[in-house]
């Protein structure tokens, strides 16, 4: 005679035929120019203007493994506040809803001239016309 009692101290099977992945749509990541509107409220501290007004934004590039890359540059190589920037830049973007990854890269090229890269307003509060 076989025993078919179950033993109560025994574990209750785990289901597996749930998946694993997330259920729902996945994030719609914003676009390019969404991305520079979030970085909008990160300021230069010495000059008290976005360093998107300024021109300091050169590209952001979203991937489709959800990570976004920044390209961005300083006011000048001996800025006394890059890595602060760099690090509100980085928080800005990874704070953003279904970003997987953040890349801040600091480039050199083009040489930032407001002159010719700032917008208007940063123009006119720089006093460059």
């Amino acid at each position: 005679m076989t025993d078919t009692s179950k033993n109560t101290n025994e574990a209750p099977a785990k289901d597996t035929t749930q998946s694993s992945k997330p259920t729902g749509n996945p994030v719609q990541l914003p676009t390019k120019e969404q991305f520079f509107e979030i970085l909008m409220p990160v300021e230069d501290p010495e000059i008290r203007i976005s360093i998107v007004d300024l021109g300091l934004i050169y590209d952001v590039i979203v991937e489709d493994d959800n990570s976004v890359t920044v390209k961005m540059t300083l006011t000048t190589p001996a800025c006394p506040y890059g890595e602060m920037l760099i690090a509100q830049v980085q928080e800005c973007i990874t704070n953003v809803e279904g970003v997987k990854e953040a890349k801040i890269e600091l480039v050199w090229e083009p040489t930032w001239d407001p002159r010719e890269m700032a917008s208007d307003y940063a123009k006119d509060q720089l006093g460059i016309w």
